[in-house]
């Protein structure tokens, strides 16, 4: 009966370690960012059995406004996934920006993300590094390189805001867009925070 006993047990602890493995990647389990609120630990969730919540299980909403949109937004605009967006929230030279309303935002964003609302995007690229002129912004080489998202693939915010902050003089080649959203990031089951500041 011993035996017995100690099959079942390497058999539940085997189990059990194999149900905490859901990484990222094949060797990367978490990334660590530094937000406003202090150190946050980005993983995915442990659970193999966790299901997605309302409103990331919306798959129709109509078109216009939800139109799918395209990958890139506008040109000199590269895409990025979840990965790139990862690395460049561990970057001093890249900036994640929720392009989102504030009050979605302030419910749920990608640790890390700052909120400048599509709205406001060409009317706050001083917090971007861009300086105002007469004509306009002025933005240096220094500038950052700006990820944008909102909130999936359907949501028009984001490429709004791009085309919005190109416009009013910031480098198309400085920009990112994180296609897939908070629709991608929540059905990969990866870790988000209310917003802050």
């Amino acid at each position: 009966m011993r035996l017995k006993e100690l099959i079942v047990c390497c058999v539940m602890m085997a189990g059990s370690a194999q149900a905490g493995d859901v990484g990222i990647a094949k060797d990367l389990l978490s990334v660590t960012v530094q937000t406003a609120n202090g150190i946050v630990d980005i993983k995915r969730n442990q659970d193999p059995n966790a299901r997605l919540q309302e409103p990331w299980t919306q798959t129709s909403r109509p078109c216009p406004n939800f139109c799918i949109q395209p990958m890139i937004p506008a040109p000199g605009v590269a895409p990025v996934g979840e990965l790139e967006v990862l690395e460049f929230l561990q970057r001093e030279d890249a900036v994640l920006v929720d392009g989102r309303i504030r009050t979605d935002y302030d419910k749920s964003t990608i640790p890390g993300a700052i909120s400048i609302p599509y709205t406001q995007a060409a009317d706050r690229l001083d917090e971007l590094g861009c300086e105002i002129d007469f004509d306009g912004w002025i933005c240096s080489d220094a500038a950052p390189i700006v990820v944008l998202f909102c909130n999936g693939p359907w949501c028009g915010q984001s490429p709004t805001a791009a085309r919005r902050m190109i416009a009013a003089g910031y480098p198309a080649e400085k920009i990112r867009y994180y296609r897939g959203g908070m629709q991608s990031w929540n059905i990969l089951g990866l870790t988000v925070r209310p917003g802050s500041g």
